[in-house]
């Protein structure tokens, strides 16, 4: 659709990003409202049939009567809604818990045939037909109803619930007038009945009641930075730290926007047979799916700094999104950022707030641990070869509070499950090999091969740790010949390296001595 079509459609102009969007797939970092806006303008073009024709699209589900067929009641859109793409046979519609359903309802009316004979004759014609009422239930409580039309836009609200089926409802009635006429002699007679009929057809759709309910956690460190990790049980786009915005944290979500293509033809049914035509209204909605993107921090250089995420590992959906549609979908498997930590130096507790996958839907954290963070201690990490040999050394680490000197015991932080469910708590690493320290703060490693070696502390997470601390590392030098054993077995292995060519070098000597040239006293006795 060109500039002009558009402009002459809807009335008003695109923007240079929607005009874009008709040629290519846009990825967004937060749900647009450009779905909403598109489904609404659409809506405008969707008009019912005549008496006697029906118009559906394929998935509707017709209902027939004694006067009334292909009648059906269908749901255009439902928004603000996001579809998420969370893996293989899971891609729920998450609906905020205030928006708009726009439905369609329509039918064609059923006008029996009239007969006549020599004596008596039957008319039928039609007096009335409508679509009565419209209701909008959750699960099976109405929660909107409105007057009769056959494009019902109603507002609901789903403040308490998790999830639910909504259910688009409405009423049909017909009202036919039969006429007949007896002939009896010179004598006629008629007589006028009326017969009514009326239907209830209906569309439900199982939706996601998308209730942000945020919960976040901080954490002072030594240098005066803050930590802050929040959590949702559904997927949510990201947070803002600061009250202008500037400092912002995306999870693993992106979007993208598309049609139903179920709604591209529509039939046209009337009582001698079905036409299929091209739909002029096409309902849009949100997409989310997990981008190979990952999480993201604003402003990328000077911004906070990611330390975890958490969350049920999921497969992959990429077979939940059509072919049609390009866009970065991580194809293994994947962690759905549930959770999300940051390091940052700019924090403004009160203007912390949490964006969700649905658009309009963001929520304040309601956890009162929130102003009233968590202190993170220095750690101290020491190490030293306290023995060796030519072939091994042994490495002595030392892990201590900085600040009281107590030994830090890494075995206790096994009792601590992480939040991924795996054994949590911090560790060491040298030399490849993974420690932890005992009760005295103390651990212990082996090498065999020379070099410098350097020693990490990875802390676990102040969520879980208690008391929680920093990273601190250290290195040590080990070498055979640091030690008066690694010279003399050093200087051993010389000698013997050079025995052999000791060996040699004095038998060629004797061997010259013995065939070689002799002076003169040696020559004549």
């Amino acid at each position: 659709m060109n500039e002009t079509t558009y402009r002459h459609r809807y009335g008003e102009g695109r923007t240079p990003i929607q005009q874009l969007a008709n040629g290519t797939d846009i990825t967004f970092t937060r749900p647009p409202a450009t779905a909403a806006t598109w489904t609404r303008n659409d809506f405008r073009d969707l008009n019912a049939g005549s008496t006697q024709t029906s118009l559906y699209p394929a998935h509707a589900s017709l209902e027939d009567g004694v006067y009334i067929d292909d009648a059906h009641a269908t749901f255009f859109g439902v928004h603000p809604s996001t579809r998420g793409h969370l893996e293989a046979g899971d891609t729920p519609l998450y609906v905020a818990p205030a928006g708009t359903v726009r439905g369609f309802v329509d039918y064609r009316v059923r006008i029996p045939n009239g007969r006549q004979s020599a004596s008596s004759s039957v008319r039928w014609s039609l007096v009335d037909d409508e679509v009565a009422a419209v209701r909008l239930k959750s699960d099976d409580d109405v929660i909107v109803r409105t007057g009769g039309t056959h494009t019902p836009t109603l507002d609901y609200q789903l403040d308490e619930a998790w999830s639910t089926t909504l259910t688009l409802e409405a009423d049909i009635e017909v009202r036919l007038q039969k006429e007949t006429t007896v002939s009896i002699g010179n004598r006629t007679q008629t007589t006028t009945t009326y017969l009514t009929e009326t239907m209830t057809v209906s569309d439900a759709i199982d939706v996601e009641v998308y209730n942000l309910h945020a919960y976040a956690y901080d954490a002072d460190y030594p240098d005066g930075d803050t930590g802050v990790a929040i959590f949702q049980s559904r997927p949510w786009q990201g947070y803002t730290l600061t009250e202008d915005g500037d400092e912002r944290v995306r999870g693993v979500w992106r979007f993208y926007t598309a049609r139903d293509p179920r709604w591209d033809r529509l039939t046209q049914a009337t009582a001698t047979g079905e036409t299929e035509i091209h739909s002029e209204a096409l309902p849009v909605y949100v997409h989310a799916y997990p981008s190979r993107i990952g999480p993201r921090t604003e402003p990328l250089r000077d911004g906070p700094t990611i330390l975890d995420s958490w969350g049920r590992t999921r497969s992959s959906p990429h077979s939940t999104i059509p072919d049609t549609v390009s866009v970065e979908v991580l194809t293994q498997s994947y962690t759905p950022t549930y959770g999300l930590a940051v390091r940052t130096d700019d924090l403004d507790l009160d203007a912390l707030r949490v964006s969700g996958i649905v658009r309009g839907v963001d929520a304040t954290p309601i956890t009162s641990t929130v102003g009233t963070p968590r202190e993170l201690r220095e750690s101290q990490l020491t190490a030293e070869v306290v023995s060796q040999t030519t072939d091994q050394a042994t490495i002595h680490i030392e892990l201590r509070d900085t600040e009281t000197g107590s030994p830090i015991d890494l075995t206790a932080d096994d009792r601590h499950g992480s939040l991924n469910g795996e054994s949590g708590g911090g560790y060491l690493t040298v030399a490849d090999q993974r420690v932890r320290t005992n009760e005295s703060g103390i651990a212990v490693v082996t090498v065999d091969q020379p070099g410098i070696y350097t020693a990490r502390y990875h802390p676990g997470t102040w969520l879980v740790a208690n008391p929680a601390y920093v990273s601190d590392t250290t290195t040590v030098r080990w070498h055979p010949l640091g030690t008066l054993d690694g010279w003399v077995g050093l200087l051993i292995e010389v000698v013997w390296q050079f025995i052999p060519f000791v060996v040699v070098f004095y038998a060629g000597r004797q061997v010259l001595r013995f065939f070689g040239p002799r002076d003169d006293s040696e020559r004549y006795p």
